[in-house]
């Protein structure tokens, strides 16, 4: 059974004096939040956290780990292999395969080495049941750029074979598969869409059943994406452009193209990227809290590249201060920034939930969080926080059987349906007779 001892102690101390109804609702949601599976399509890892020392059964420094998926009620997470982009050289693809590699291997040491009891690699549907059933959590294996490929596609079916089950073609940056979302921003484009790699990585993940990702690419690269494929795609941590535009988020051709092929989008809860305004508002202000109480220790407020160049005990003094000021800023913060200048909520996600809902339909959206890479929104600003969506979506009127649509039916749906083109595709692949 799910543990949602924190969350629901925070809710239940917000809903004293509330009316009958409200009560009914928060309920409601805790029931449905109990009995359905609730997946994360996009959890960031660093491989420092999979140690013997340091590692997911404790409370981490981070917004997930075992304790606060337990506190939350969250089952699946997808923990992700991400290489950042680099140049297009046999160099470049080295280096970034090593990085994948050794965030391959930390998923399998935490799942199979140091918490094989608390949680699994799952590799289908049938198998994130299984281990839900069992009362453990799951972890799933997303690659974050397939620039680690570099241009040997055999890479992919490694890929496969080492648990991963869906993979981006690009990150912020043109990779050798196709162009990145980051091209609008000076309209440099390197493909004009895939290239003809980018055509055959496409293929072979088809065939080998790995989920595609068009969540970073260009809007090009995806719709040409959309039209090859010969299974559905997803977009692993997308929101609604037309609800705020920015162009890491999808377009209403896109997400009608997404419909059509029968895909799903996993909404993500990225301050930045659900209404970036706001967002920038509400951080303003708060820098402002955070300067004062920086002050009263003596600590001046520097940014990341300066921490980078401190040495790593500059570094632990300058962190331990900074987070005594964060500690201190916070009481204010919610008591005099929040009350004047909101930050960006769990009501807001909803929102661009339900205006994908509302353009596409129900069948393919989903729920992603980012989170240990920028993710989070307020009161789903970490795993332990997981129900407050579950909440949310009641409260909308969003029956049962919808919610587990988008906390995990939509998405399995969609490996289900790209493993069984992949099993069609092999069982029709010629087999060449051997010289005699």
């Amino acid at each position: 059974m799910k543990s949602l001892l924190l969350s629901s102690l925070l809710s239940l101390a917000l809903l004293v004096g509330c009316a009958p109804g409200e009560q009914e609702i928060f309920d409601k949601a805790l029931d449905i939040h109990e009995r359905v599976i609730t997946l994360d399509t996009h959890v960031d890892i660093n491989v420092n956290n999979f140690t013997e020392e340091t590692n997911y059964t404790q409370r981490l420094d981070t917004q997930v780990d075992l304790v606060k998926m337990n506190e939350g009620g969250l089952d699946v997470a997808w923990l992700i292999v991400y290489t950042g982009q680099d140049t297009l050289s046999e160099e470049g693809y080295a280096d970034a395969y090593e990085n994948a590699i050794s965030k391959f291997e930390a998923i399998h040491r935490l799942t199979e080495e140091i918490a094989p009891d608390q949680i699994e690699l799952a590799t289908t549907s049938e198998e994130v049941r299984r281990i839900v059933a069992e009362g453990k959590k799951v972890a799933m294996i997303g690659v974050e750029n397939a620039y680690p490929v570099g241009e040997d596609l055999s890479r992919i079916e490694e890929f496969y074979n080492r648990g991963a089950r869906y993979m981006s073609l690009t990150h912020n940056g043109h990779s050798q598969f196709g162009d990145s979302n980051t091209g609008e921003e000076d309209d440099e484009w390197l493909h004009g869409g895939l290239s003809d790699l980018g055509r055959e990585a496409i293929a072979e993940m088809n065939r080998v059943g790995i989920m595609i990702d068009i969540s970073h690419p260009a809007k090009t690269t995806n719709m040409e994406t959309m039209e090859l494929s010969k299974a559905p795609v997803i977009a692993s941590h997308s929101a609604a452009r037309a609800m705020y535009d920015h162009s890491r988020n999808l377009s209403n051709e896109e997400l009608l193209k997404l419909k059509e092929t029968g895909g799903v989008v996993q909404t993500v809860a990225f301050r930045g990227y659900i209404d970036g305004e706001k967002h920038a508002a509400w951080q303003e202000a708060s820098r402002a809290v955070l300067e004062e109480e920086a002050g009263k220790l003596g600590l001046e407020l520097v940014g990341w590249n300066e921490i980078r160049e401190m040495s790593a005990e500059e570094r632990d003094e300058y962190m331990d201060m900074y987070n005594t000021v964060q500690d201190n800023a916070e009481v204010r913060i919610e008591s005099e920034v929040n009350v004047n200048t909101p930050p960006v909520s769990v009501a807001d996600f909803v929102d661009h939930i339900d205006y994908m809902v509302d353009l596409i339909g129900i069948e393919h959206v989903g729920i992603s969080s980012d989170f240990d890479g920028g993710g989070g929104v307020y009161n789903w600003m970490d795993a332990s926080e997981t129900f407050n969506v579950t909440h949310e979506l009641v409260k909308r009127g969003y029956t049962e059987e919808e919610i587990e649509m988008l906390w995990s039916g939509n998405l399995l749906r969609v490996l289900d349906e790209v493993q069984a083109v992949a099993e069609e595709l092999q069982s029709n692949e010629v087999i060449e007779p051997a010289n005699s």
